[in-house]
């Protein structure tokens, strides 16, 4: 299986991306560790070549994506490597077309993705507690982190074909963090998906 792993944890502010690059490598390791698996992977705050990163996206079975979220969006440079890559990847190997025809163009937007078959895995992390996406009266008003502010990421995702594999959210990194606890159930996660498959992949 052949796996694509982006790291969009921006050296940026306070943090310096720091923990994103943990769980960027712990995913690289993961999959190194194990026979049946292929690994390629870009980290948006190096240089890298829009043409190799579509190609990137052609070869993978699985894109797994990891980010954090600032003021409830993906950093720039994350949205910048998405903006570049995607657009290159207009009738080349991402998407030809937003799926619509001129004879009749109210229906059918968002069927022209090339990614058909593939599937991606998405991590983010946040500052807020887990609570206040749960919790009544908290500040997400009981919305989930994917139905939330990932919906567009995820809609973004299904404008080129690919479908989602169960994602996985860190909460209260800043001032409650538990690297060690985030970080195994990471990799239990990545094993029920890729080893056990005691989830649906």
């Amino acid at each position: 299986m052949k796996i694509f792993v982006i790291n969009g944890g921006q050296v940026f502010g306070h943090s310096g991306g720091k923990f994103n690059k943990t769980v960027f490598d712990t995913t690289i390791g993961f999959f190194k560790n194990e026979d049946g698996f292929e690994v390629k992977s870009t980290d948006i705050n190096e240089a890298y070549d829009v043409a190799e990163e579509v190609k990137k996206y052609v070869w993978a079975d699985v894109v797994i994506y990891h980010t954090p979220i600032w003021w409830f969006q993906l950093p720039h440079g994350m949205k910048k490597y998405i903006d570049e890559v995607f657009t290159e990847g207009h009738q080349n190997g991402i998407y030809k077309s937003d799926g619509r025809s001129s004879a009749n163009p109210e229906i059918n937007y968002g069927t022209g993705g090339m990614l058909h078959g593939r599937k991606y895995l998405v991590t983010s992390s946040w500052n807020a507690p887990k609570t206040a996406f749960t919790l009544p009266g908290e500040f997400f008003n009981e919305t989930s982190v994917d139905n939330g502010p990932l919906f567009g990421f995820h809609r973004m995702n299904a404008f080129t074909g690919m479908k989602p594999l169960e994602s996985l959210h860190f909460h209260d990194v800043e001032k409650n963090a538990d690297i060690a606890a985030d970080l195994k159930r990471y990799v239990a996660h990545l094993d029920g998906l890729f080893i056990n498959k005691t989830q649906l992949l």
